[in-house]
């Protein structure tokens, strides 16, 4: 009945011990900084991982979204600033095409006077027109193009369209039967 056990007991010394017996926690869920950087992804693995989630990732949100994403990168680089910049930039140029365009418009007239035709003066006047308009136009669409970027909204950029119709309307001055007109049509028009 009675069955005999044996108990056998190790003894270690410190210096055994401490190469035989693991005395650290790795079962607490604490990760070490070395870990914890291994399982972080790079900058690469990063992208890797926006691309494929970007169409799951919800357009508009406070956090976990694509304006939290724009807002803090725009934070970081100081996107406003540069903004701001880049506008008063896009003015002046407005600016300078208003005043170039109204250069070559007297270098027009000046030219256009050593040949008085009822047919140059009336393309002359078409000619201004259509070039107020297209400079009305640049206004607006960058009005608008400052409104679309301020508001972060994934609206079609407008400008290419402006670009388009501001040298449509300086190539219609270039068919006009005035020889110096295909002058105006080459250096005034032109999109950013």
């Amino acid at each position: 009945m009675a069955e005999r056990l044996d108990l056998v007991k190790n003894v270690y010394n410190k210096t055994e011990y401490i190469k035989t017996i693991n005395t650290s926690f790795n079962e607490l869920g604490e990760i070490s900084i070395t870990e914890e950087l291994q399982i972080q992804p790079t900058v690469e693995e990063f992208f890797v991982l926006y691309n494929s989630l970007f169409y799951d990732i919800p357009a508009l949100g406070e956090t976990n979204s694509h304006q939290y994403l724009i807002k803090t990168s725009g934070d970081y680089i100081n996107f406003d600033e540069i903004n701001d910049e880049i506008q008063a930039l896009q003015a002046e140029i407005a600016q300078l095409r208003t005043d170039l365009l109204n250069a070559q418009m007297e270098n027009i007239r000046q030219t256009a006077a050593n040949v008085p035709s009822d047919q140059t003066n009336e393309a002359l006047e078409v000619l201004q027109t259509e070039l107020e308009s297209a400079n009305q136009n640049l206004v607006e669409v960058n009005t608008r193009l400052s409104e679309d970027v301020n508001t972060s909204t994934n609206n079609s950029s407008p400008l290419g369209g402006t670009s388009s119709a501001t040298g449509g309307s300086t190539s219609t001055g270039g068919s006009t039967s005035i020889s110096t007109g295909g002058a105006t049509g080459g250096g005034g028009g032109g999109g950013y």
